[in-house]
């Protein structure tokens, strides 16, 4: 007879998911706040790419996008892999930067490379996640794709400017 693995989730456990969901949320609200008025001024006056989703989508998209990444964190905390933390930590601060490179230095090359980094750690964080729950990786898939579609965006913005 095969033993089903269940989730060991607890309401003592909330504290700790709620915890890692704020922190990255916070990784996009704080730069976020920080270039609010280079988004409203600058990037406004960027020539774009056809395919540029218009500006109400992103609040929504990465909104979910870190949720997904504050659970997958949970998930991968709870087991205590410090590796996978850090590269994790890694490019949550990749994710941090490449707003305050792109729109507060206004500067598309700096945050082209910055998001290639990111893809790049993005792409380890998800094989260590792997290593430890396969469901963390899965709920990074979403961020991975979207993350890819903005280097496109950013690659054409820089091209374009």
């Amino acid at each position: 007879m095969e033993t089903v693995r269940r989730s060991s989730f607890s309401w003592r456990n909330l504290p700790a998911l709620l915890v890692c969901i704020v922190v990255c949320q916070l990784a996009g609200i704080v730069p976020s706040i920080l270039t609010a008025n280079d988004v409203a001024t600058w990037y406004t006056t960027l020539q774009k790419p056809a395919f540029t989703p218009p500006s109400w989508v992103f609040g929504p998209v990465w909104t979910t996008l870190y949720l997904l990444m504050g659970i997958a964190l949970y998930l991968v905390w709870r087991q205590g892999d410090r590796v996978a933390l850090a590269i994790f930590a890694v490019q949550l601060v990749l994710n941090a930067a490449w707003t305050l490179v792109f729109f507060g230095m206004r500067w598309p090359a700096g945050g082209l490379a910055v998001i290639v980094a990111l893809l790049v750690a993005i792409g380890a964080t998800m094989v260590a996640f792997w290593r430890v729950d396969r469901r963390a990786t899965l709920l990074l898939v979403p961020y991975a794709l979207w993350v890819g579609f903005a280097t496109v965006l950013n690659y054409e913005l820089w091209r374009l400017n």
